[in-house]
């Protein structure tokens, strides 16, 4: 059996509990965990919003969310993990995936979107990605990805079974084909639905127990609520609920929560996300 993996390092030294779940729970979709976080971003809005004026950025919460979460898991190495072939692999690379709707209108095509995440990124370097990639598969209607999954789609139903079967025992030895997986969101660090964007609210969202994506993150739409502050006072700020569903044989509840404190305090404090995505984050876990 190959244990050496294009897209990821093999975790050594687990204890026995750890080395045991893929056998207790063999399927990602039977170790999901998932919670919702109310986070305030009245200060992120505005910092978004004399930027975008001042300077002509095109800053978007959506954006600002990638890029928290993208820092947080370059610093909690844990969030990167997966599970294959029964064994414990470090992803190699931090990649973000996410839905991009040509129109958003009930028939409007959908196109998956694939990037990868720098060490040396900002939050404007990220924006620019993103946005940059989101015009280009609009202008082409289409990238590699939906041209695949439209000819493997078209195969009769006896091929795709003995096609997904094939590609079901390929990753579990870990020889899965670059051409692929490249590009495939089930093979990225995590998944954002930006459900804010069709004006609705965070949900749960399952994972997928095809590839290798253990990180799904679902975002709704920015509200006012009546918060009460430190000081006693109450006020109208901004918020947005997120989704977090992950894989809990690769972290436990304890490190999750504390991974989550960095992403609540980078939203809370925008300037820190003009730092490089490696800068480490000042906050006490």
């Amino acid at each position: 059996m190959k244990n050496k993996r294009r897209d990821g390092t093999r975790v050594k030294g687990l204890d026995g509990y750890h080395n045991i779940l893929p056998y207790i729970m063999p399927k990602r979709t039977e170790a999901e965990v998932s919670i919702t976080e109310q986070f305030d971003v009245t200060d992120l809005m505005a910092y978004m919003k004399e930027r975008n004026e001042k300077e002509g950025t095109k800053l978007k919460i959506f954006h600002a969310i990638c890029t928290a979460v993208a820092r947080t898991i370059y610093h909690r190495p844990r969030l990167n993990w997966f599970i294959s072939g029964r064994f414990f692999y470090e992803r190699k690379d931090i990649t973000m995936s996410f839905v991009v709707k040509q129109q958003f209108s009930d028939d409007g095509e959908e196109t998956l979107m694939f990037m990868k995440v720098k060490p040396e990124m900002t939050f404007d370097s990220v924006s620019k990605l993103i946005l940059g990639d989101v015009h280009k598969v609009r202008k082409e209607k289409s990238n590699d990805l939906d041209k695949l999954m439209n000819f493997v789609g078209s195969l009769p139903r006896p091929f795709l079974e003995i096609f997904f079967f094939v590609l079901r025992r390929l990753e579990y030895h870990g020889v899965m084909p670059k051409g692929l997986t490249a590009g495939d969101p089930n093979y990225s660090t995590v998944l954002l639905s930006n459900l804010g964007s069709i004006q609705s609210e965070s949900c749960y969202h399952h994972l997928n127990n095809y590839g290798t994506c253990s990180f799904m993150i679902t975002i709704g739409v920015v509200h006012k609520e009546q918060k009460h502050m430190p000081d006693g006072s109450l006020q109208q700020r901004d918020v947005v609920n997120c989704t977090f569903t992950l894989d809990e044989r690769l972290s436990d509840g304890f490190y999750n929560a504390k991974s989550l404190k960095i992403v609540k305090y980078l939203l809370e404090h925008p300037q820190l996300l003009e730092e490089e995505i490696r800068q480490p984050v000042p906050v006490e876990l």
